[in-house]
């Protein structure tokens, strides 16, 4: 049997649930398809989803049809838990990406379509609600191209010259193929969306049911029987609880097969390993399960019994895999009614088990508690899960956006730790990434200058925890962290020494390094009457806003770009009044790019990064038996290492 994972994903409103309800229905799976606006819909069961109307949980199903199994994962389409799909991602075979015809493509389907990217996941996409568009098929296919870059076409006119020909451009041995046969084969056009150089586009009314019947042929056609490596790997996707408290580990089985009572080797995103033993396997199929003995490789499966699992850690063979794209931009002090505050920090924590981008910290010098998150809608949610799980009301003050830092020169960063009975030299090379890769570790220092074991901890540290910048003291991110050299005593060297080296280094790096201050950025679209359309300009000029000249059509005008979060995130109040509540705002994650007033931002913060001791740039060294410290600037004159 031919057995794929397939997620589903789309914008707000686009049908993506009443799509998953018509496939459930087109094979069998159910009787009856359930429907998002009568609050019955199969997948989302959750009370708050139920009651919101979208979905907020990453859910799961099989169907079946004929030898084709597929696993289907209904994720979020709000912009608010796009972090939710986005884990649903690295498990993926397929994706079904829909779009509501009558929106067209919108700036979180590009959002949605990057993350398939990045993750390297083959794309079918499903213009729903064809029955309310106002544009034809073609149009639609062309937009995709055009935003995309995608080699997008009609999966019906697969056959048709024209798109034989199109396809037939993307490599030499596919037009000697046409040119000898006449026509592509199958499997050529499939290695072809398999590799993301093209994109079969369907087109149908899920309420309908229209389209669905086809949407299943090209899913028959398009995934093939797959063999899996022998040895056991799996990766975690998402963790939850269950009503009475019960810890349940989502995954993927992508090697061997895991056992009811297995012993499995995880690593986390940050390097750090654990064992335990899985207590009980279950296959979900909507709100109900069963309990099974054995996961074979390709299927999905939930694990009880494994606490220390974490959404992208790696199982036995899997190697590790990226991390997250999509961060949260918004901090905000929680005030919580009638309970302390560490005990509001415990019970946050959980959550944060469950969405690793729900950033919780503890203020010790304020004793309060932080919180991170993406949106107002992330906001209500948390609340709600506070107070009907733990009985706990809390509140939250006035939100501040996340900054993060980044350097725009190569630097070298030397850290030298050496108190008595203690040693461990790290030279490390900080230079410039891409804007959104975060923080890379490799290594070019020769094993005969130090032996692997340490080179190995050394770049466990370098990603084991958020390097504070130098600037504001907000984290390090798109850079790339090189090992040159280090040392290590044969007797005194312990492993907490390495740690201390690498900080220092990283520190004393970024204390010479041209740093850049980055703050969020949204990607926003604009519906508003034409007439409101100078003030509009206006407004995003003042923001320092990014944006296309308006589209006019008649008495509505649109403008899409992207504004900076600190100074558009409550524009959507304004729109509401200045136009009568007849103008809409749609904003989403667009990433950190360099910070319009970092000037201001910085002064404001007034960090002292000399006088942050937690994270010192200075080195330790050792004379006569005592230990002395050695500031930054004059650490290369002291170092053991010369390179």
């Amino acid at each position: 049997m031919k057995r794929a994972v397939v997620g589903l994903l789309a914008h707000v409103d686009a049908g993506k649930t009443t799509l998953a309800e018509s496939l459930m229905h087109a094979t069998g799976a159910i009787r009856v398809p359930g429907r998002v606006d009568h609050g019955n819909a199969h997948l989302d069961f959750d009370p708050m989803e139920r009651d919101r109307g979208i979905t907020i949980f990453s859910k799961q199903v099989t169907v079946t049809r004929g030898e084709l199994s597929l696993t289907l994962l209904d994720t979020p389409g709000h912009v608010d838990f796009c972090a939710e799909a986005e884990r649903a991602l690295q498990v993926l075979d397929l994706a079904i990406l829909v779009v509501g015809a009558n929106d067209g493509v919108r700036g979180h389907t590009l959002t949605l379509w990057n993350l398939l990217q990045r993750y390297g996941v083959p794309t079918l996409v499903f213009f729903n609600k064809m029955d309310l568009a106002p544009e034809s098929g073609a149009m639609l296919v062309d937009d995709l191209h055009a935003k995309t870059g995608i080699l997008a076409f009609d999966y019906a006119k697969v056959g048709d010259d024209s798109v034989q020909e199109q396809l037939a451009l993307c490599n030499e041995e596919a037009l000697a193929e046409l040119i000898d046969n006449g026509s592509l084969c199958d499997a050529t056009i499939r290695s072809f969306v398999q590799s993301r150089v093209a994109c079969p586009c369907l087109f149908g009314s899920a309420l309908k049911g229209s389209g669905v019947d086809g949407l299943l042929d090209a899913l028959d056609w398009l995934v093939t029987e797959r063999v899996w490596p022998k040895e056991f790997g799996a990766r975690v996707y998402k963790v939850s609880h269950e009503a009475h408290g019960e810890r349940v580990a989502w995954l993927k089985v992508t090697g061997g097969a895991l056992d009811a009572k297995q012993v499995v080797r995880g690593m986390g995103l940050n390097g750090e390993k654990w064992e335990e033993k899985v207590d009980q396997l279950r296959v979900y199929m909507g709100e109900r399960h069963s309990v099974v003995r054995e996961v074979p490789a390709g299927s999905v499966c939930a694990a009880v019994g494994l606490t220390k699992a974490l959404p992208g850690d790696a199982l036995g063979s899997e190697s590790i895999g990226q991390t997250p794209a999509l961060l949260p931009v918004l901090d905000y002090r929680v005030i919580s009614d009638g309970c302390d505050s560490f005990t509001t920090y415990t019970k946050l924590r959980i959550l944060a088990d469950e969405d690793p981008l729900l950033r919780v910290a503890w203020d010790e010098e304020l004793g309060e508690v932080r919180l991170s998150l993406m949106g107002v809608v992330q906001q209500e949610i948390v609340q709600r899960l506070m107070l009907e799980r733990y009985g706990i009301s809390i509140e939250f003050g006035s939100g501040s956006v996340l900054y993060n830092e980044t350097v725009t020169d190569s630097v070298v960063g030397i850290g030298h730790f050496e108190p008595l009975r203690h040693y461990a030299e790290v030279h490390l090379r900080i230079e410039p990434g891409t804007r959104g890769s975060g923080v890379r570790v490799c290594s070019e220092c020769s094993e005969d200058v130090l032996a692997r074991n340490w080179q190995r901890l050394i770049t466990t540290h370098v990603i084991e925890r958020a390097h504070r910048g130098v600037l504001v003291g907000a984290p390090l991110t798109d850079v790339r962290i090189v090992l040159l050299a280090g040392r290590a005593h044969n007797k005194h060297t312990e492993g907490g020494d390495f740690r201390q080296a690498t900080y220092r280094a990283i520190r004393q790096a970024l204390m010479q390094a041209n740093s850049l201050l980055l703050e969020p950025w949204y990607r926003f679209s604009l519906q508003l009457p034409a007439q409101r359309v100078g003030r509009a300009l206006a407004d995003l000029q003042r923001m320092a806003a990014e944006f296309e000249a308006p589209h006019i059509d008649g008495e509505r005008a649109l403008i899409e770009g992207r504004a900076p979060v600190s100074s558009m995130r409550d524009y959507s109040l304004e729109v509401r009044s200045y136009t009568g509540g007849d103008g809409s705002l749609l904003l989403e994650y667009g990433g950190y790019d360099a910070c319009h007033d970092a000037e201001d931002v910085i002064e404001a913060a007034a960090y002292d990064p000399e006088a942050d001791l937690a994270n010192t740039p200075d080195s330790v060294f050792c004379s006569h038996g005592a230990g002395y410290t050695v500031k930054w600037r004059d650490v290369a004159s002291h170092a053991h290492v010369q390179l």
